[in-house]
Order: C-alpha cells, then structure tokens, then sequence
C-alpha cells in the first residue's frame, strides 16, 4: 500500500495548531494532482490534551479512512497538564507519540520532535522494542531548534511539514504557495526559511524507508471541503437567509460558517441564550417568508423537541441540522458516533410529519441539505439532516463543477395577494383547508403575514381550517389524514424515484449485502470492493433517506440477498432497529456489526466481520461487537 498512496498523522497537543497544519499539507498534496481525505481526532478541551489528523492521499478517489496509517510526525503536547506516569491521565508530554504507534504500519516511519521528547522521555517508552519489530524507520529531529533559530517555537509546524516533504521526496513548491497565501511580510520569510532548512537537514539523513509520495492529476479544479462546508453552502445556494443558535460541538461549524456568510447574501444570524430560543426564532422567520434554518448537536437538539412539534402543526416550513456526537448528556462531545437516531425520528409529540435526510460525504452533504429546504418549502413541514463529528470535520475535495446548478425558485405553495383576493371562502382566510387542489399532495397553501386578506391563527392546537381551536372529531381526522398524505407524497419521490438518496456499490447480483447510513458509507464501500476482489459476492447499500423511510428499495435489496450486515455506530443498534421496525419481516437476514469506542470503523474491520458472518466462525474484536440476527 504505500507505494500507491500516503496516510500522514500529524499528533501534538491541543492548541498546538495540529489541525491548521493538517490542512495544508492537505491542500499541498491537493494541488499537486492527489485526491485526499481527512480524519481528525481531537479532545474535549480548549487547549492541551492529545489531538491528531490524518490525511490519505493516493492519485484515485478517496471515500474514507484506510487502515491506519503509514508516516507519523510527532510534534509533542506543548500545553501537557501531567508529567507523571500516576496521574489519571498519564505523561501527556509523550502522548502524541505513545498513543500512536498501535496503527502504525509495518514499514512506517516516524519522526518525532527531540526538542519536546527529550532522549530521557523516550527511552522510558518502549517504541525502540517496537520499532525493530516492525520495522518502522525513526528519524529524531530537533524541530523546535529549527524553528526557534528563525523565530518562534509555534513554527515547528512548519519545520515538520519540511522534514516530511524531504522524506516522501516532495518539492516544497505547493508548500511555499500556500505560505505566501497566509502569511506577508516577516512572518512569511521565517517561515518559509524554517521550512527551507528543515527539509534540508531531513535531505542529509540515510534513508531506510521506501514511503514516497504518489503522482496524480486533476481534469479539473477542486475544491477542499468539510460536512459542514457543504451543509451552509447548500443552504445559501437554495436561498436560506435566516439562522439562529446557539454553539455546540461538532454542529459550531456549520452555524459559524453560515454567521459569516449570510450577512453577505443579505440574510441574518442570530446566536441567541438557549436552543429553545433558537428554533423558535427560525419559526418566527420561516413563518415571516424567508427560508430558515437551526440546528444543534445532542442535548441542544433535545431542548428543541417541543418546538419541532410547534412546526409541524403549524406547518411552518423549517430546515434543522441535528450533528451526532457521542452520548448521552455531554459524553464525548468532540467524538464521532450514530446514537441520535431516535431522537430525531421520534422526538416531539404525537403523530408527527418530517423528513429525515442522513447524507454520508461531502457531496451528499451539499445536495440533501438543498433537498431539505426544497422539500420542507414545498410541503410545509420540518426538514431534518443528521449527520456525526467525523462527516462535520473530514476535509475531502470535489470538483467545483459540483455546485454549479440554480436555486429551486421562491416559496412554492404561497399565494400572492391577487389569489387571496380571488379565495372562494367565506372571508376568512383557512390556511388549513381540508382539501386545496392548487397545491402539492397533502399541503394547504399559505399566506406571508401582511398580505391583504391573508390573516390567519397559526398556534400549537389542533385547528378548524382558519386556525382556530377546534376538537370536533371530523376535523381532527381529517386535518391529521392530509398531514400524513405529505409523507405518502415524499415517499413516492424518493423511494426508488429519481429524487432516491440510497447509494449501492459492488455488483448487482450479490449473493450478501452490508447495509450502512451516514458517514460509514464511504468505509464500507471500500470494505465492499476489497472484499469482492477476494472472490466474495457481496453488494452495499448505504441508506440516505432516513424518513419516510424507503421501504420498497430496502425491500428490494433485502429479497436479493441472503443475509445482510448492518454498519453503526451504536450501542444499541439503532438503524438495524429501524430497518426491523419498518420491514420487520426481515430480522433474520440482519447481522450487526457495532462500534461505539468514539473511533470510527476502517476498512478492514467491516471485511472481517463479514467473513466472520458468512463463514460462521467466531469473530474477535477488542474494538467492534458483533450481533448476529435472531436465532442464529
């Protein structure tokens, strides 16, 4: 593998700039033909504490992670809070070395900062022992040293990336560019000059590693985004001009990028007290007429409950971002996991009607999320897009090409004020008409408030056509009947029409399938591919379109396989949970494959719990549980 592609984790502490750096040297590798692909892993502090990205780079498409990872640049944790074995948390000096070396590969190489990770700190670890046995190739550098000759010691960064880029045999070319992107002036000169002599110092080593960087080409030009890029660009192209929250990892990132570019559209953002306050302004401004947005992560979504039921009685058109992350409570708010599930499909009260959309990259990111403003615009109701730390941070690139493409127009199924006036009712405006043959399956068009001849009673009651409070049993019937006809309506666009957001990989005629959803889907078509070029006959699906839930296609790819193995990260099973709830006949072609460890799945951890599934032997795993279907 690491003649075809290079996996690089950079590891320090928090607040030592990891993640920056990360993503130049991402974008380095980018513009020099190579797809990439980023995972980073962080902890829940504002500063100190072990943190690393990885960046995958080979000249074909990347879709996830590999299985671990082949170059480790060591910078050391400049803001460690113990320096005693004793402590609860350990030496953190040495942690971004010592906590790295379990996924290192065979053949790798290491190059660690002598300046942090004294002769004395290292030798009490045992990565001379491991390293012979691994044959992994060490190169000790004094990176702070090189950085403090030409400035200060934040610069070892930099000094890094020159060591890298000597030892994969990397021009500093992309390197410099970007350089002279950020930085002017005598910043710029010092660290270019650190970079320069870094990479020339590495240049005199004897190399014993064979890891070279891979040569690409891209037809045309990318760009470099994360989940969250995509999620607030996909708002503004379908014309999202109002947001309001409140920050809360990993969902921050889309209400910060969204607060700095809607002012620039002419739209608002508001960071208000609370969630509670938050969706109920984005109600207030749907209801207005603009298109709005909200959105929180775990217990911020929770506090949203009562007003998502608010929305979907008043049938206020809504878009909401739900980001996973590992609970319940506060858990561990900067790692990845799917145990939100449930709160978004079931939250609220009674009966309720939403769209649920789950995209798993970037680019899916971008389109469900227009998806939902077009839908939640056109049938009046709350659109809801989940999605977990690990989509919200990976940077990966995309063809600029991509987003080229026009907003859905205006806002569907509202009258102007000419069709108030030509309304055949009684005076009064019913903006909750039983039946409304002008508007889409289900819907009843509504009015903006201050048009002539369209006031209505918009409130949290079951209501008679006008708004008003009414418990008459025919009315409630109805009213609820014509609700649930939207889902009907939706369901028949995306279950299996051209709107299906169900992505399948592998061949068609498959005699097993692994089923996934969300950001796993990438992990897992990579584990489909390698697991047919060993000669098994298996198919992938990855789920998009989380409600209304589309039965005829799972059913579909269910009856044309003989079991399947379902992907999540969960406890408690979740999704597979779904799948039984909605085609329950199903459960005993259902396997589970869980991790919920705050890690996400590689590749190879999915082929090996499917060989373990299909050739029915015991399956052992410190890091993923196994579940077979019942009566197995």
């Amino acid at each position: 593998m690491t003649a075809q592609e290079l996996v690089w984790r950079i590891a320090g502490g928090s607040g030592d700039g990891i993640d920056s750096t990360s993503q130049n040297f991402a974008k380095a590798l980018l513009r020099s033909g190579l797809d990439v692909f980023t995972h980073r892993h962080y902890p829940s502090r504002i500063r100190g504490g072990h943190t690393y990205v990885e960046v995958r780079a080979r000249p074909e498409p990347v879709r996830s992670r590999g299985d671990g990872y082949n170059f480790l640049l060591v910078l050391g944790d400049s803001f460690a809070r113990n320096k005693r074995e004793g402590t609860i948390y350990g030496d953190e000096r040495v942690k971004p070395l010592t906590e790295n070396l379990d996924e290192l590969r065979e053949g790798g190489v290491i190059v660690y900062d002598t300046g942090m990770l004294d002769e004395e700190l290292v030798a009490a670890t045992d990565l001379e022992e491991r390293a012979e046995a691994n044959d992994w190739h060490v190169y000790p550098v004094d990176l702070r040293a090189i950085a403090r000759e030409h400035g200060r010691d934040v610069m070892r960064n930099t000094a890094g990336v020159g060591v890298t880029a000597a030892l994969i045999e990397k021009d500093l070319d992309h390197f410099e560019r970007l350089l002279e992107e950020r930085m002017s002036g005598d910043v710029l000169e010092a660290n270019r000059a650190v970079l320069r002599d870094a990479y020339e110092e590495a240049e005199s080593f004897e190399f014993g590693h064979d890891l070279r960087v891979p040569s690409g080409e891209h037809e045309e030009e990318q760009a470099l985004l994360s989940g969250s890029h995509a999620i607030a660009y996909g708002a503004l192209d379908e014309g999202c001009r109002f947001i309001s929250g409140y920050p809360m990892t990993p969902w921050t990132e889309v209400f910060t990028l969204l607060s700095k570019h809607l002012p620039e559209r002419g739209g608002i953002a508001e960071q208000v007290e609370d969630e509670i306050a938050a969706v109920a302004a984005a109600i207030g401004a749907s209801h207005a007429g603009a298109k709005a947005m909200s959105g929180s992560s775990g217990g911020g979504f929770a506090l949203m409950s009562e007003a998502l039921g608010l929305a979907e009685i008043t049938e206020t058109p809504l878009v909401l971002i739900e980001s996973m992350r590992a609970g319940p409570s506060t858990g561990m708010p900067t790692k990845p996991e799917q145990s939100d599930l449930d709160l978004v499909l079931y939250t609220s009260q009674g009966d309720s009607n939403r769209v649920v959309f789950a995209p798993s990259n970037t680019r899916e990111a971008y389109e469900q999320t227009r998806d939902a403003f077009e839908l939640a615009y056109e049938y009046h109701l709350p659109a809801l897009v989940i999605y977990d730390q690990k989509l919200s941070g990976e940077l990966r690139n995309v063809p600029v090409s991509f987003f080229d493409r026009e907003p859905s127009p205006g806002l569907p199924n509202t009258l102007t004020e000419d069709a108030l006036e030509a309304d055949p009712t009684d005076g009064r405006f019913h903006r909750y008409r039983h039946e409304d043959e002008g508007a889409s399956a289900g819907v009843s068009r509504r009015s903006i408030p201050g048009q002539r001849g369209g006031h209505y009673l918009a409130s949290g009651n079951e209501h008679h056509p006008t708004g008003h409070l009414s418990e008459d049993p025919e009315n409630r019937v109805a009213q609820v009947d014509r609700r649930a006809a939207k889902l009907d309506a939706i369901r028949e666009r995306v279950d299996g029409g051209p709107a299906s957001h169900q992505t399948y990989f592998g061949p068609e005629a498959a005699e097993y399938g692994i089923v996934t959803w969300g950001s796993q889907q990438g992990t897992v078509r990579e584990a489909v591919a390698r697991l047919n070029e060993e000669g098994h006959s298996v198919r992938g699906v990855g789920v998009g379109d989380l409600a209304p839930f589309p039965k005829t296609e799972m059913t579909e790819f269910l009856e044309s396989v003989e079991s399947a193995l379902v992907v999540e990260m969960s406890e408690s099973a979740q999704f597979r949970g779904l799948i039984q709830r909605e085609l329950g006949a199903y459960g005993d072609r259902l396997d589970s494959l869980l991790k919920y460890n705050g890690n996400p799945f590689e590749p190879r951890e999915i082929a090996e719990a499917f060989r373990a599934s299909v050739e029915d032997h015991e399956f052992d795993s410190s890091t993923t549980t196994f579940v077979p279907a019942a009566g197995d």
